[in-house]
């Protein structure tokens, strides 16, 4: 198991993606060589992430921003 495989997890797991961890998995694919497997647990947070099983934080402030702007 890579790095990216248990952030993912961990993320999975939790149902929620914090801001720490999603720059973390940025930097991990683009200055590392990352497995098959690692690629696959992406594609799987992406997937959970688009159908609401996991939230994230960056998407939750972009939300509370654009609302307080409209105020």
């Amino acid at each position: 198991m890579g790095a990216i495989y248990k952030l993912v997890n961990q993320a999975l797991e939790q149902g929620y993606l914090t801001l720490k961890v999603e720059e973390e998995l940025r930097q991990l694919l683009q200055t590392t060589k990352y497995s098959q497997e690692d690629f696959e647990a992406f594609i799987r947070l992406q997937n959970a992430a688009i159908d609401g099983l996991v939230k994230q934080e960056s998407r939750e402030r972009l939300i509370h921003l654009k609302i307080a702007l409209a105020s």
